[in-house]
């Protein structure tokens, strides 16, 4: 929390370099699960947040992640 009392929730934009990139958010607390996933065809941009409810992201496919901290490519496993 800021000291104004609003959530500073950071941003990531993902995009698709190929068909069927698969974008899964994970949940906070002491039991990690699966709480939302979405399936990105080649060229399509999500943009997700973290929040309260969100830790982590999950990226599978080959795709381009920019966030503040930069910008890195994900791959798929050959």
């Amino acid at each position: 929390m800021e000291k104004n009392g609003t959530q500073n929730n950071d941003y990531i934009i993902i995009k698709a370099v190929d068909d069927g990139v698969s974008v899964i958010g994970l949940t906070r607390g002491s039991d990690t699960k699966f709480h939302h996933s979405e399936k990105l065809d080649k060229g399509e941009v999500m943009i997700a947040q973290f929040t309260e409810h969100t830790s982590a992201i999950k990226i599978r496919g080959n795709a381009r992640i920019l966030s503040n901290f930069g910008e890195i490519e994900s791959e798929i496993k050959k």
